[in-house]
């Protein structure tokens, strides 16, 4: 699933998401009723998120499901337990992003709650010598 959501990640990329030390975050996942794993979603910590005036915050840094079980609840199921986590941790604010034309994670985060903060197109530039 990690790879499906992040096919530019390399196996020791993903290996490390798997590895959220609970003081780092936390990545919840759902099952399917038969057994096996059908979607996850990884909540981290972030010192700072655009748009939030605490520190630090509960940051969504992916989500997923599988085909077969999207608009069940169950992707809205994981951002009320995400909730949940941070409120356990005293935390009162959560953050999250999703790329400028990426429409169907655009209308989930509004659907889930989450309200527009900023848009913004990012830049860069090689420097190095040639």
């Amino acid at each position: 699933m990690l790879t499906a959501l992040w096919p530019d990640y390399e196996e020791a990329e993903v290996d490390d998401r798997l590895r959220v030390p609970i003081s780092a975050g936390i990545l919840l996942v759902g099952e399917r009723e038969g057994g096996g794993l059908c979607a996850f979603a990884h909540v981290g910590l972030r010192s700072y998120a655009d748009g939030c005036v605490t520190s630090p915050v509960a940051y969504l840094e992916g989500i997923w499901t599988d085909a077969d079980v999207r608009r069940s609840g169950l992707a809205s199921e994981l951002v009320r337990e995400a909730d949940a986590w941070a409120r356990s941790r005293g935390l009162t604010e959560f953050a999250s992003d999703c790329e400028l034309g990426n429409h169907e994670s655009e209308a989930f985060h509004l659907a889930v709650g989450f309200q527009e903060e900023v848009r913004a197109i990012l830049f860069r530039r090689d420097v190095s010598p040639e």
